[in-house]
């Protein structure tokens, strides 16, 4: 397939051509031209008002439910929803059914992901059946192509297990990503604990569930001398916590969700069931603190959290709706909105989180592999239920005003237009 991009804004920050205006023609998956104007014929021909073309956008924390859950997700629709969404990359989290904690869970991921328009690093578990008791086979997994280790939506509770894992990463440079939950603390809770979880007669969970393991586990990096990475974090104290282990120069990262940027407790004044999430939404000040941390740099990049739910587990009563939301296909459009200026975001996600995953950064030369995002920085748009490729719907974004539109991505010599729905080999 031949493919011509005309008159786009190169965002790479490493190459001459960062901030140029060019056309760039791409032939059977690789950049064979760039320049100020080219006339070709091309199979394809994209040319949209104000367009920008980085290398592609990757993601560390979502769930494609498959295998187990598929009519909640796939492999396939996720990864259209990750097109949709700019996403070149997705890390996927182990909790499936079965859980992915031992090789060929791995191997089943990779070779059912080849053909789709994006690629999928599995993440394994730390634990069997990520249940928290016993060291899952890390290095066979990592042999098989998993790029982290995590139990997913299950935070590993135990010290002792969590020491061992980050000293049997070592030999292999690997990352632990921790959610950062205590589930003996705030064990029922349903959203934040504070005067709105009081007003609305809700059980709450203490931000101290989150602050106490992301102190427990900045401890334990101390003493290991390993990696890990925070996920979802969600209040001001998390931040600062964070903020003072880099400056001790400790392998400590951490990521948001877009929905932490974008939502606080006061908007479950109606108990939209699709904003119950965990961790739960903070305060406005928590909130702003998150955005804060982007903008020093704290926070390195956000983290989709994309975790579909079926119709029937979001449309009950609050209490007995399952967390999680929906989020692929809106993070750009949220993180302006948000303060996250369209550099800021093309540098977290592309050379941020793959720095901190060991994973290679797509370039944009003569030559390359093409992987790219196209997208249009400072379009405004009202976010709509046809923009999810996603089979679920469960996402709280519908209607809300956004900033940052989503072209599509070039990738694995295949162009998925995210307006048309248009994926082309």
């Amino acid at each position: 397939m031949k493919v011509l991009i005309k008159n786009a804004t190169i965002h790479s920050p490493s190459s001459p051509l960062h901030g140029k205006i060019k056309s760039i023609i791409i032939e059977n998956g690789i950049i064979s031209k760039i320049d100020d104007e080219l006339q070709v014929p091309a199979d394809e021909i994209i040319e949209v008002k104000d367009l920008s073309v980085s290398a592609g956008w990757m993601d560390c924390f979502a769930n494609f439910c498959d295998p187990g859950q598929e009519f909640k997700e796939t492999l396939e629709s996720g990864a259209n929803a990750a097109a949709a969404g700019g996403f070149t990359e997705v890390m996927l989290i182990p909790n499936t059914q079965p859980v992915v904690s031992d090789k060929s869970q791995v191997e089943y991921i990779i070779q059912k992901s080849k053909p789709l328009p994006v690629n999928i690093h599995p993440i394994g578990a730390v634990t069997k059946n990520a249940e928290g008791k016993e060291l899952s086979e890390m290095f066979d997994m990592f042999q098989s192509g998993a790029v982290a280790f995590s139990d997913g939506t299950n935070a590993v509770q135990s010290s002792g297990i969590l020491q061992k894992a980050l000293e049997y990463i070592l030999p292999v440079d690997g990352t632990i990503i921790q959610l950062p939950e205590d589930k003996s603390i705030g064990a029922h809770g349903l959203m934040n604990e504070g005067a709105m979880s009081t007003k609305l007669g809700l059980q709450g969970k203490p931000a101290l569930s989150e602050e106490l393991m992301i102190a427990r586990d900045i401890e334990i990096v101390r003493y290991t001398n390993s990696k890990i990475h925070f996920t979802g974090i969600s209040t001001k104290k998390s931040v600062e916590l964070i903020a003072e282990a880099k400056k001790e120069n400790l392998s400590v990262s951490c990521s948001v969700t877009p929905y932490h940027l974008f939502f606080c407790d006061e908007d479950l004044a109606d108990y939209d069931t699709n904003l119950k999430v965990n961790p739960p939404l903070r305060t406005k000040k928590d909130r702003d603190a998150l955005r804060e941390g982007i903008k020093t740099g704290i926070i390195d990049f956000i983290a989709s959290h994309h975790q579909p739910q079926d119709w029937d587990q979001k449309v009950c009563e609050f209490q007995y709706a399952k967390n999680g939301m929906e989020t692929l296909e809106s993070v750009f459009g949220v993180s302006q909105v948000c303060g996250v200026s369209p550099e800021t975001f093309v540098q977290m996600q592309t050379k941020n989180i793959r720095k901190i995953f060991n994973l290679p950064l797509p370039s944009i030369d003569e030559g390359e592999k093409a992987s790219l995002t196209l997208y249009v920085p400072g379009e405004e748009y009202i976010f709509e239920e046809k923009n999810i490729f996603s089979k679920s719907k469960n996402n709280a974004f519908i209607g809300k005003k956004l900033k940052g539109k989503v072209i599509g991505i070039i990738n694995k010599d295949r162009l998925f237009l995210s307006e048309t729905s248009n994926e082309k080999k």
